[in-house]
């Protein structure tokens, strides 16, 4: 994961030069996935920002001047956002790396939903997809949609929200589209990263966003952040579970995708790198593939390893003064793993809430594989319902929690305390 800065700047830039691969290249130790195949003639194509139009007022002034190294940065990347100025930045630019180009990776934008019954064809029940409900109104995004393009705008419960996974670093977050409460915008996949991340950028704008963190990092809106909303990556048979009247994403996309396939074969093996290297004070406490649920509340951020999670079902902390409760259940497959999502590992699923319940604080232990209250031995299940027993029925309030792989997570949040499993 370490690289010299000046080494892989060279790289980006030689990439960029080259024309390069999609946002999911290679690091020359890893095979390189696959660009996607183009969409055909007769598809119709996602709006894109090939126009777009400021709606915000830049800020008084350019921000403070540009070093060299990011002036080369500025100037490799940025042309493809007219409309950013540069010096309006958060971060130095020469940690954003090149991964491809604007829009190579097609966001989409309210492209429909299906009903449960006409997705058995193409989803297997234990393919992870990424659950949401919002004012009554639960729906389901597959990953194996996801994987080919990172970004879903849509409107759900009557909220604009941005659906957002990042393959390289197994990010899956969900974010109201409305910047400080206002107009929703669209979002499209900018072809940089940071850390490894996806940057998104807005079209209204073309501002740039950090998924993990979901701060606007350069451009007209820097240092706003995007709100965060909750959601959990699950099975697709715990969603059905859940919400028998959800809906899911179509795949009727307006592109042909490998759907159903993964571009990153193997990706998540223990002891793996990156396909793009960053300089970062390396993190041992766990390995960097190894998956964690995180929270952060009132900047005190703590780590779920999925490991320590599938060994205790059921992980008790308390976050930023707040009693939380973490879930898992197995029955969930790797999407970064073989070369079918459906034939992934096993990797299982968690989840984060609020033990309080109706005004009472709930406990919670494994019992048997189960997820059991001590107050009233009603059994839950990973999406925080109540499943079997008195309180069949009731629904936890979930927490914002993002599914990562740890070098990810701990590159943003360092100081992060990592759960220690032990039930209390």
């Amino acid at each position: 994961m370490l690289a010299s800065p000046r080494r892989w700047l060279i790289a980006s830039l030689t990439l960029l030069v080259a024309g390069a691969v999609a946002c999911s290249g290679g690091d020359g130790a890893t095979p390189s996935p696959p660009t996607a195949t183009p969409a055909p003639a007769t598809a119709t194509p996602v709006p894109t920002s090939a126009a777009p139009t400021a709606t915000t007022e830049a800020r008084e002034g350019a921000g403070p001047p540009l070093s060299a190294r990011e002036q080369e940065v500025a100037d490799a990347l940025f042309p493809a956002f007219p409309l950013i100025d540069p010096t309006l930045r958060s971060v130095d630019l020469s940690e954003i790396q090149f991964g491809g180009r604007r829009d190579e990776i097609p966001a989409l934008i309210n492209i429909g939903t299906l009903t449960q019954e006409v997705v058995d064809p193409f989803l297997v029940p234990d393919e992870p997809v990424i659950s949401i409900e919002i004012n009554g109104e639960a729906r389901a995004y597959p990953i194996q949609i996801l994987l080919w393009h990172e970004l879903v705008n849509d409107v759900v419960g009557g909220v604009p929200v941005l659906i957002s996974y990042c393959p390289l670093c197994n990010s899956a977050i969900v974010f109201d589209r409305r910047v400080d409460g206002g107009e929703a915008r669209t979002f499209g996949v900018s072809g940089l990263l940071r850390m490894s991340d996806l940057i998104m950028y807005d079209h209204q704008t073309e501002t740039l966003w950090q998924q993990i963190t979901g701060e606007a990092i350069v451009g007209t809106d820097v240092g706003r952040r995007l709100t965060f909303l909750p959601s959990q990556t699950v099975s697709w048979q715990d969603f059905r579970d859940a919400f028998p009247d959800g809906l899911v994403l179509s795949l009727n996309t307006g592109f042909v995708r490998n759907y159903g396939g993964t571009q990153y074969t193997e990706y998540d093996k223990p002891g793996t790198g990156t396909y793009f290297p960053f300089e970062t004070e390396e993190d041992n406490r766990l390995d960097g593939k190894e998956r964690v649920l995180a929270v952060e509340i009132d900047g005190d951020a703590i780590a779920f390893p999925f490991s320590a999670l599938a060994e205790h079902v059921v992980i008790e902390a308390e976050v930023g003064g707040q009693p939380i409760v973490a879930f898992w259940q197995p029955g969930t497959r790797s999407a970064l793993d073989r070369p079918l999502i459906a034939d992934g590992a096993d990797v299982g699923a968690a989840a984060a809430y609020s033990p309080h319940l109706d005004g009472r604080l709930l406990s919670f232990v494994e019992r048997d594989g189960a997820i059991i209250d001590t107050e009233t031995g009603s059994t839950w299940s990973v999406l925080g319902r109540a499943i079997e027993g008195p309180l069949t029925g009731a629904a936890l309030t979930p927490i914002v929690a993002g599914n990562h792989f740890w070098f990810a997570w701990v590159a943003f949040q360092p100081a992060t305390r990592i759960a220690d499993g032990i039930s209390r």
